[in-house]
C-alpha cells in the first residue's frame, strides 16, 4: 500500500503538489506517464475514446522530440499534457541547475511540437495551467521550491505498478480496484515497461470498465 497509495507523511513533502482532487467529487483522473511512443500511446488513446475518457499525458521531452506526430495525436484527441523532464530524470541524483535545465528543455519540445496545431483554444486547453510530474515522484526540496512557482506540481493518490515485472495483469487491475476513490489521480504508463509484460492491456480497460460501474466520473486536471 505504501508504493500503491502514498500515506499522508509521504505527501507532506511537497505539500502545494496534487496528491488527490476533492473527495466530495466521486470522480477520478488517469493519468499516463513516460510517452509519447508509437507501439503504446496510440492504442491508449483508442481505448480512452472507445470509453470517452480524458485524460493528461506526462511527456517525456526525448520522446516529444522523436514522435512528435504521436504528440499532436494526443493533442488533437482533446487531452491534457504535462512535463515529464526531458530525459525521465530523478531529481535526487542531479543538481538542481541541471534538473531544472532538463524541465524547461522538455517544456521547450513541448511548445515546439505544438507549432504545426493551428488551434489555439486547443492548446491553451491542453497545456494550461503548465502542470509537471517529477520521474519517479523524486526532487529535492530546492528544486520544488523553484518548480512550484512555475508550475502546478501533480503527484498521484493510486499508482498501478503497470510497469513493474514483479506485477501480473490481475495484480495491476486489483490494485486499481482496492485504491481507486473519490478524487483519485490514477497513474499508468504508456511505456514499453507497462506493455511488454502486458499489464497496461489487461488493466486499462477492465480498470475503466470497473470504474464506470462503480459510478465514477472521470475528471481531468
Amino acid at each position: 500500500m505504501f508504493i500503491e497509495q502514498p500515506p499522508e507523511f509521504v505527501r507532506k513533502l511537497y505539500p502545494r503538489a496534487l496528491w488527490r482532487m476533492t473527495p466530495a467529487e466521486k470522480k477520478v483522473y488517469l493519468t499516463f506517464d513516460d510517452g509519447p511512443i508509437p507501439e503504446v500511446t496510440p492504442w491508449v488513446l483508442q481505448q480512452l475514446d472507445h470509453y470517452g475518457v480524458k485524460a493528461t499525458f506526462f511527456m517525456v521531452g526525448d520522446n516529444i522530440r522523436k514522435y512528435p506526430d504521436v504528440f499532436r495525436q494526443v493533442l488533437e484527441s482533446g487531452h491534457r499534457i504535462g512535463n515529464h523532464t526531458f530525459h525521465h530524470l530523478r531529481g535526487f541524483e542531479h543538481a538542481s541547475n541541471r534538473y531544472l535545465d532538463d524541465v524547461s528543455k522538455a517544456q521547450d519540445f513541448i511548445m515546439e511540437a505544438c507549432s504545426d496545431v493551428a488551434n489555439d483554444l486547443l492548446i491553451d486547453q491542453a497545456l494550461y495551467p503548465i502542470l509537471f510530474r517529477p520521474p519517479h515522484g523524486h526532487m529535492t526540496w530546492g528544486q520544488y521550491m523553484v518548480l512550484r512557482k512555475k508550475c502546478q506540481i501533480v503527484m498521484w493518490d493510486l499508482v498501478t505498478r503497470d510497469y513493474s515485472k514483479k506485477m501480473r495483469p490481475p495484480q495491476v487491475l486489483a490494485n486499481v480496484m482496492r485504491y481507486a476513490r473519490n478524487g483519485s489521480i490514477i497513474t499508468f504508463h504508456d511505456s514499453l515497461k507497462s506493455w511488454n509484460n502486458g499489464n497496461l492491456q489487461y488493466a486499462l480497460p477492465r480498470g475503466i470498465e470497473f470504474l464506470l460501474e462503480e459510478g465514477y466520473g472521470f475528471g481531468l486536471l
